[in-house]
Protein backbone atom coordinates (compact mmCIF):
# COMPACT_ATOMS: atom_id res chain seq x y z
CA UNK A 1 0.00 0.00 0.00
CA UNK A 2 2.96 2.26 1.16
CA UNK A 3 4.52 1.38 -2.35
CA UNK A 4 1.51 2.02 -4.50
CA UNK A 5 1.11 5.33 -2.29
CA UNK A 6 4.63 6.43 -3.43
CA UNK A 7 4.05 5.43 -7.08
CA UNK A 8 1.14 7.90 -7.15
CA UNK A 9 2.77 10.73 -5.98
CA UNK A 10 5.60 10.21 -8.31
CA UNK A 11 3.35 9.99 -11.38
CA UNK A 12 1.87 13.37 -9.81
CA UNK A 13 4.84 14.97 -9.60
CA UNK A 14 6.41 13.92 -12.85
CA UNK A 15 3.40 14.92 -14.62
CA UNK A 16 3.08 18.30 -12.99
CA UNK A 17 6.79 18.82 -14.47
CA UNK A 18 5.36 17.62 -18.16
CA UNK A 19 5.36 20.57 -19.47
CA UNK A 20 8.00 22.42 -18.18
CA UNK A 21 10.97 19.53 -19.12
CA UNK A 22 9.19 19.64 -22.72
CA UNK A 23 9.57 23.53 -22.82
CA UNK A 24 12.88 23.32 -21.39
CA UNK A 25 13.57 21.04 -24.48
CA UNK A 26 12.79 22.79 -26.30
CA UNK A 27 14.45 26.14 -25.78
CA UNK A 28 17.14 25.20 -23.06
CA UNK A 29 17.14 27.66 -20.63
CA UNK A 30 14.55 30.35 -21.70
CA UNK A 31 12.98 32.18 -20.34
CA UNK A 32 15.63 32.48 -17.23
CA UNK A 33 14.61 35.68 -16.10
CA UNK A 34 11.50 37.96 -16.16
CA UNK A 35 9.60 38.74 -19.68
CA UNK A 36 7.84 42.24 -20.18
CA UNK A 37 4.32 42.01 -21.84
CA UNK A 38 3.61 45.54 -23.36
CA UNK A 39 0.28 46.47 -23.79
CA UNK A 40 -0.25 49.90 -25.51
CA UNK A 41 -3.45 50.57 -23.33
CA UNK A 42 -4.11 51.81 -20.21
CA UNK A 43 -4.13 49.17 -16.90
CA UNK A 44 -8.05 47.89 -16.57
CA UNK A 45 -8.87 48.07 -20.54
CA UNK A 46 -9.43 44.90 -22.30
CA UNK A 47 -5.94 44.53 -23.90
CA UNK A 48 -4.96 44.60 -20.33
CA UNK A 49 -7.38 42.63 -18.97
CA UNK A 50 -6.83 39.69 -21.20
CA UNK A 51 -2.95 40.56 -21.04
CA UNK A 52 -3.06 39.85 -16.73
CA UNK A 53 -4.01 36.67 -17.22
CA UNK A 54 -2.09 35.16 -19.88
CA UNK A 55 0.84 36.94 -18.02
CA UNK A 56 0.20 35.11 -14.67
CA UNK A 57 -0.82 31.58 -16.36
CA UNK A 58 2.92 31.98 -18.12
CA UNK A 59 4.87 33.25 -14.94
CA UNK A 60 3.06 29.68 -13.07
CA UNK A 61 3.93 27.63 -15.46
CA UNK A 62 7.25 28.95 -17.21
CA UNK A 63 8.98 29.68 -13.84
CA UNK A 64 9.56 33.16 -14.51
CA UNK A 65 7.46 36.11 -14.14
CA UNK A 66 5.73 37.69 -16.93
CA UNK A 67 5.33 41.32 -15.99
CA UNK A 68 2.57 43.67 -18.03
CA UNK A 69 3.52 46.77 -18.77
CA UNK A 70 1.40 49.27 -19.83
CA UNK A 71 2.58 51.85 -22.36
CA UNK A 72 -0.55 54.08 -23.51
CA UNK A 73 -0.91 56.81 -26.27
CA UNK A 74 -1.01 57.04 -30.13
CA UNK A 75 -3.58 54.16 -31.02
CA UNK A 76 -1.08 51.52 -29.39
CA UNK A 77 1.66 52.94 -31.79
CA UNK A 78 3.91 54.07 -28.92
CA UNK A 79 4.29 50.21 -27.45
CA UNK A 80 4.83 49.31 -30.65
CA UNK A 81 7.53 51.16 -31.41
CA UNK A 82 9.08 50.89 -28.08
CA UNK A 83 9.06 47.11 -28.42
CA UNK A 84 10.48 47.49 -31.89
CA UNK A 85 13.34 48.89 -30.39
CA UNK A 86 13.92 46.67 -27.46
CA UNK A 87 16.65 43.82 -27.50
CA UNK A 88 15.41 40.68 -29.84
CA UNK A 89 16.22 38.87 -27.04
CA UNK A 90 12.59 37.33 -26.01
CA UNK A 91 12.38 39.09 -23.40
CA UNK A 92 10.14 42.00 -24.48
CA UNK A 93 7.07 40.74 -26.30
CA UNK A 94 4.08 42.74 -27.50
CA UNK A 95 0.11 42.63 -26.98
CA UNK A 96 -0.89 43.01 -30.76
CA UNK A 97 -4.61 43.22 -31.95
CA UNK A 98 -6.43 45.25 -34.75
CA UNK A 99 -4.70 48.60 -33.85
CA UNK A 100 -1.25 47.62 -35.09
CA UNK A 101 -2.78 46.35 -38.61
CA UNK A 102 -4.72 49.62 -38.80
CA UNK A 103 -1.88 52.15 -37.45
CA UNK A 104 0.14 51.07 -40.63
CA UNK A 105 -2.11 52.88 -43.34
CA UNK A 106 -3.77 55.67 -40.66
CA UNK A 107 -0.57 57.07 -39.35
CA UNK A 108 1.15 58.52 -41.81
CA UNK A 109 4.55 59.19 -40.45
CA UNK A 110 5.23 55.94 -38.43
CA UNK A 111 9.29 54.98 -37.71
CA UNK A 112 8.47 51.85 -38.27
CA UNK A 113 6.58 49.14 -40.56
CA UNK A 114 4.86 46.52 -38.15
CA UNK A 115 5.03 43.49 -40.37
CA UNK A 116 8.73 43.98 -41.56
CA UNK A 117 9.91 44.89 -37.99
CA UNK A 118 8.51 42.37 -35.56
CA UNK A 119 7.67 38.48 -35.73
CA UNK A 120 4.53 36.95 -34.94
CA UNK A 121 4.57 34.70 -31.89
CA UNK A 122 1.19 33.38 -31.33
CA UNK A 123 -2.42 33.89 -31.43
CA UNK A 124 -4.77 34.46 -28.10
CA UNK A 125 -8.81 35.35 -29.00
CA UNK A 126 -10.92 36.04 -31.27
CA UNK A 127 -13.85 38.69 -30.17
CA UNK A 128 -16.15 40.92 -31.24
CA UNK A 129 -16.66 44.98 -30.53
CA UNK A 130 -20.23 45.90 -29.41
CA UNK A 131 -22.00 49.15 -29.72
CA UNK A 132 -22.80 50.67 -26.14
CA UNK A 133 -24.45 53.77 -24.56
CA UNK A 134 -25.68 54.91 -21.72
CA UNK A 135 -29.05 54.23 -20.34
CA UNK A 136 -30.04 57.82 -20.04
CA UNK A 137 -29.48 58.13 -23.98
CA UNK A 138 -33.48 57.20 -25.15
CA UNK A 139 -32.48 54.79 -28.13
CA UNK A 140 -32.55 50.99 -27.60
CA UNK A 141 -31.61 49.79 -30.91
CA UNK A 142 -29.43 50.41 -33.65
CA UNK A 143 -32.09 51.88 -35.71
CA UNK A 144 -33.16 53.99 -32.93
CA UNK A 145 -29.95 55.05 -32.63
CA UNK A 146 -29.54 56.06 -36.26
CA UNK A 147 -32.84 57.89 -36.37
CA UNK A 148 -31.45 59.74 -32.87
CA UNK A 149 -28.00 60.81 -34.19
CA UNK A 150 -29.38 62.24 -37.72
CA UNK A 151 -32.16 64.24 -36.08
CA UNK A 152 -29.50 65.72 -33.73
CA UNK A 153 -26.36 66.24 -36.60
CA UNK A 154 -23.00 66.57 -34.85
CA UNK A 155 -24.69 66.68 -31.27
CA UNK A 156 -23.30 63.09 -30.07
CA UNK A 157 -19.97 62.09 -29.66
CA UNK A 158 -18.35 58.65 -29.36
CA UNK A 159 -15.35 57.22 -27.38
CA UNK A 160 -12.48 55.18 -28.14
CA UNK A 161 -9.78 53.97 -26.91
CA UNK A 162 -7.08 56.04 -28.97
CA UNK A 163 -6.68 56.71 -32.88
CA UNK A 164 -6.54 53.67 -35.26
CA UNK A 165 -7.87 51.12 -32.67
CA UNK A 166 -10.30 48.63 -33.92
CA UNK A 167 -12.37 50.30 -31.28
CA UNK A 168 -12.03 53.77 -33.14
CA UNK A 169 -12.39 52.27 -36.49
CA UNK A 170 -15.68 50.42 -36.19
CA UNK A 171 -17.33 53.67 -35.59
CA UNK A 172 -15.81 55.42 -38.48
CA UNK A 173 -16.94 52.28 -40.31
CA UNK A 174 -20.41 52.76 -38.71
CA UNK A 175 -20.40 56.44 -39.61
CA UNK A 176 -19.42 55.89 -43.51
CA UNK A 177 -21.63 53.16 -43.61
CA UNK A 178 -25.31 54.92 -42.20
CA UNK A 179 -24.38 58.84 -42.74
CA UNK A 180 -24.26 59.59 -39.07
CA UNK A 181 -22.33 62.96 -38.09
CA UNK A 182 -20.79 61.80 -34.27
CA UNK A 183 -17.83 63.31 -33.30
CA UNK A 184 -15.01 61.19 -32.22
CA UNK A 185 -13.53 61.68 -28.97
CA UNK A 186 -9.85 59.11 -28.42
CA UNK A 187 -8.87 58.20 -24.93
CA UNK A 188 -5.36 56.55 -23.77
CA UNK A 189 -8.16 53.11 -23.25
CA UNK A 190 -11.51 52.12 -22.67
CA UNK A 191 -10.65 52.10 -19.43
CA UNK A 192 -9.66 55.57 -19.58
CA UNK A 193 -13.21 56.12 -21.66
CA UNK A 194 -15.60 54.13 -19.07
CA UNK A 195 -16.40 57.16 -16.69
CA UNK A 196 -17.54 59.35 -19.30
CA UNK A 197 -19.64 56.73 -21.27
CA UNK A 198 -21.16 55.32 -17.88
CA UNK A 199 -22.05 59.15 -17.21
CA UNK A 200 -23.45 60.22 -20.41
CA UNK A 201 -20.43 62.86 -21.28
CA UNK A 202 -19.99 60.86 -24.20
CA UNK A 203 -23.01 58.63 -25.78
CA UNK A 204 -21.89 55.27 -27.65
CA UNK A 205 -18.51 53.13 -27.82
CA UNK A 206 -17.91 50.32 -29.76
CA UNK A 207 -15.49 48.75 -27.45
CA UNK A 208 -13.59 45.55 -26.95
CA UNK A 209 -16.30 43.27 -25.58
CA UNK A 210 -14.36 42.37 -22.63
CA UNK A 211 -14.24 45.89 -21.75
CA UNK A 212 -17.68 46.24 -21.31
CA UNK A 213 -19.37 42.80 -20.79
CA UNK A 214 -19.58 43.28 -17.29
CA UNK A 215 -21.30 47.18 -17.66
CA UNK A 216 -24.22 45.54 -19.97
CA UNK A 217 -24.65 42.46 -17.68
CA UNK A 218 -25.18 44.78 -14.66
CA UNK A 219 -27.54 47.31 -16.60
CA UNK A 220 -24.84 50.40 -16.84
CA UNK A 221 -24.77 50.43 -20.24
CA UNK A 222 -27.09 49.19 -23.32
CA UNK A 223 -25.48 47.16 -25.64
CA UNK A 224 -26.97 47.67 -28.99
CA UNK A 225 -25.29 45.37 -31.21
CA UNK A 226 -22.43 43.64 -32.02
CA UNK A 227 -19.88 44.16 -34.91
CA UNK A 228 -19.02 40.79 -35.93
CA UNK A 229 -21.21 38.63 -38.78
CA UNK A 230 -22.83 36.67 -36.12
CA UNK A 231 -24.18 37.27 -32.92
CA UNK A 232 -22.01 36.31 -29.76
CA UNK A 233 -22.93 33.70 -27.47
CA UNK A 234 -21.69 36.00 -24.52
CA UNK A 235 -25.03 37.91 -25.17
CA UNK A 236 -26.81 35.79 -27.56
CA UNK A 237 -29.70 38.87 -27.74
CA UNK A 238 -27.58 41.43 -28.63
CA UNK A 239 -28.26 41.84 -33.00
CA UNK A 240 -25.23 42.06 -34.91
CA UNK A 241 -24.80 45.54 -36.25
CA UNK A 242 -25.19 44.01 -39.48
CA UNK A 243 -28.93 43.10 -39.17
CA UNK A 244 -29.56 46.12 -39.34
CA UNK A 245 -27.12 48.12 -41.35
CA UNK A 246 -26.20 45.52 -44.38
CA UNK A 247 -22.43 44.11 -45.04
CA UNK A 248 -21.81 45.82 -41.74
CA UNK A 249 -18.68 43.82 -40.39
CA UNK A 250 -15.98 44.57 -37.52
CA UNK A 251 -14.29 41.54 -35.91
CA UNK A 252 -11.57 41.71 -33.58
CA UNK A 253 -8.75 39.62 -32.56
CA UNK A 254 -5.52 39.15 -30.05
CA UNK A 255 -1.85 38.26 -30.71
CA UNK A 256 1.78 38.39 -29.12
CA UNK A 257 4.38 39.47 -31.48
CA UNK A 258 8.45 40.35 -30.73
CA UNK A 259 11.46 42.28 -32.13
CA UNK A 260 12.29 40.88 -35.24
CA UNK A 261 15.29 39.34 -34.87
CA UNK A 262 14.14 37.61 -31.25
CA UNK A 263 15.41 33.95 -31.65
CA UNK A 264 12.90 30.85 -33.19
CA UNK A 265 13.92 28.94 -29.62
CA UNK A 266 12.03 31.78 -27.71
CA UNK A 267 9.41 32.45 -30.36
CA UNK A 268 8.68 28.25 -30.07
CA UNK A 269 8.58 27.91 -26.39
CA UNK A 270 5.95 31.04 -25.80
CA UNK A 271 3.81 29.60 -28.73
CA UNK A 272 4.02 26.22 -27.43
CA UNK A 273 3.14 28.02 -23.96
CA UNK A 274 0.35 29.34 -25.93
CA UNK A 275 -1.02 26.65 -26.79
CA UNK A 276 -1.49 24.73 -24.27
CA UNK A 277 -2.45 28.02 -22.11
CA UNK A 278 -5.09 27.79 -24.56
CA UNK A 279 -6.32 24.51 -24.50
CA UNK A 280 -6.90 24.44 -20.65
CA UNK A 281 -10.46 24.40 -19.51
CA UNK A 282 -9.91 27.35 -16.65
CA UNK A 283 -8.55 29.66 -19.26
CA UNK A 284 -11.32 28.61 -21.85
CA UNK A 285 -13.79 29.06 -19.60
CA UNK A 286 -12.39 32.36 -18.49
CA UNK A 287 -11.95 33.24 -22.29
CA UNK A 288 -15.85 32.33 -22.46
CA UNK A 289 -16.71 34.64 -19.94
CA UNK A 290 -14.98 37.35 -21.69
CA UNK A 291 -16.88 36.85 -25.05
CA UNK A 292 -13.75 35.31 -26.82
CA UNK A 293 -13.41 32.50 -28.14
CA UNK A 294 -9.32 31.32 -28.03
CA UNK A 295 -7.49 31.41 -30.74
CA UNK A 296 -4.45 29.08 -31.04
CA UNK A 297 -2.16 29.57 -33.71
CA UNK A 298 1.10 28.84 -35.26
CA UNK A 299 3.86 31.66 -35.55
CA UNK A 300 3.22 31.66 -39.43
CA UNK A 301 -0.79 31.57 -38.78
CA UNK A 302 -0.69 34.63 -36.93
CA UNK A 303 1.53 36.75 -38.96
CA UNK A 304 -0.80 35.53 -41.85
CA UNK A 305 -3.81 37.03 -40.09
CA UNK A 306 -1.75 40.11 -39.14
CA UNK A 307 -0.69 40.57 -42.90
CA UNK A 308 -4.49 39.94 -44.00
CA UNK A 309 -5.83 42.56 -41.79
CA UNK A 310 -3.66 45.03 -42.68
CA UNK A 311 -4.56 44.84 -46.08
CA UNK A 312 -8.35 44.97 -44.62
CA UNK A 313 -8.26 47.88 -42.77
CA UNK A 314 -6.25 49.77 -44.96
CA UNK A 315 -9.38 49.51 -47.39
CA UNK A 316 -11.24 50.57 -44.56
CA UNK A 317 -9.06 53.41 -43.56
CA UNK A 318 -9.05 54.61 -47.29
CA UNK A 319 -13.07 54.32 -47.70
CA UNK A 320 -13.89 56.23 -44.45
CA UNK A 321 -11.62 58.34 -45.70
CA UNK A 322 -9.36 59.57 -42.53
CA UNK A 323 -5.90 59.72 -41.42
CA UNK A 324 -3.66 60.50 -38.20
CA UNK A 325 -0.48 62.63 -38.77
Amino acid sequence: MRVARSLVILLAIACHHVFAIDLAAAGENYPSRPVHFVVGFTAGGPNDTVARILSDWLSEHLGQQFVVENRAGSGGMIAANSVINSPPDGYTIMFVAPNNAIGASLYKNLPFVFLRDTVPVAGIMRLTNIMVVPPSLPVRTVAEFIDYAKSHPGELSFASSGNGTSVHMSAELFKAMTGVNIVHVPYRGSSAAAPDLLTGKVHVMFDNLPGVIEFVRSGKLRALGVTTAMRSDALPDVPAIGETVPGYEASVWYGIAAPKGTPPDAIDVLNKAMAVALADPKMKARIAELGGVPMPMSPAEFGKLVADETEKWGKVVKFAGISVE
